[in-house]
């Protein structure tokens, strides 16, 4: 009951106030949702839109949200299958999930990410030490996949 009554809330708060960049809805049921990021202005991700699933656990927010990328991305800290390396999806003592954090906040970290990438947590080592060893290329290969993949 309490995970149904907060997922309400932090919903309509998502949908009458939504971070810049960002719009998230519910896919059916309630635990099933789909949010959008816009690439940031400024980095290689810029005029692309990105798709992510987001499923809500039974023991939501004791437990934080799964979240992946639906739409491919360039990027050191997201695999192929579009998981994200991020310490506010995972559960204490590896994570930093807590309670008090909600699905806008999460996505707000995620959009953060995109625009910083942390290239000494990758989940894609070849992507990670081109980012680091070779930014040009690095980001030339976003670019194409933001144009290719997130493009309008």
């Amino acid at each position: 009951m309490q995970r149904a009554s907060r997922l309400t809330r932090e919903l309509s708060l998502l949908a009458m106030e939504p971070p810049p960049g960002i719009t998230c809805w519910q896919n059916g049921q309630l635990d099933d949702l789909r949010a959008q990021i816009l690439g940031g202005v400024g980095t290689p991700y810029e005029k692309g839109i990105f798709n992510l699933e987001i499923i809500v656990p039974e023991r939501y927010p004791f437990e934080p949200p799964k979240i992946r990328f639906l739409t491919p991305i360039y990027h050191p800290n997201i695999d192929s299958a579009g998981r994200i390396c991020l310490d506010v999806l995972k559960l204490p003592p590896k994570g930093a999930w807590r309670p008090s954090l909600n699905i806008s906040t999460l996505l707000t970290s995620i959009q953060l990410l995109m625009a910083e990438p942390n290239p000494d947590d990758p989940l894609m080592a070849d992507i990670s030490s081109e980012y680091k060893y070779n930014k040009q290329l690095f980001l030339l290969n976003a670019r194409e996949w933001t144009e290719k993949y997130a493009g309008q």
